[in-house]
């Protein structure tokens, strides 16, 4: 039997797993990602970086639940754990991710991309 990694899922077709990170994120996620109050984590969610607005705080629940949402599609048609396509998404994310935005590979302790590429955690391979 041939063991598999639980990320290998991240080569979805590009445009179904390209959507999911981004589902519904408007002009306010946008602000609070450049400000540094929100990042991206290595699970495939957002994040509070700092102490967020009780708005801000309901609109990062709601694109992680459309996050999830999502991620729970692809993860029962490929029959693979959600989490792990979850966490997927998360390295993918994390190495695509722009400089000046924050991120999280240990919950809780967050960094901010510089120019250099982001140190990926080991699940994803890196």
């Amino acid at each position: 039997m041939t063991s598999r990694s639980p990320f290998r899922f991240a080569l979805a077709p590009l445009a179904l797993v390209a959507a999911v990170p981004v589902l519904a994120q408007g002009a306010g996620i946008e602000a609070a990602l450049e400000s540094g109050v929100v990042g991206e984590q290595s699970d495939g969610y957002l994040g509070f970086v700092r102490a967020p607005s009780p708005e801000l705080r309901a609109e990062v629940e709601a694109i992680n639940i459309k996050r999830r949402e999502g991620y729970t599609q692809v993860a029962q048609a490929r029959n693979v754990p959600i989490e792990a396509f979850a966490a997927s998404i998360g390295c993918k994310t994390l190495s695509n991710l722009r400089a000046g935005r924050a991120y999280s590979v240990a919950r809780g302790v967050w960094s901010t991309r510089t120019g250099a590429p982001v140190t990926l955690p080991s699940q994803c391979g890196g």
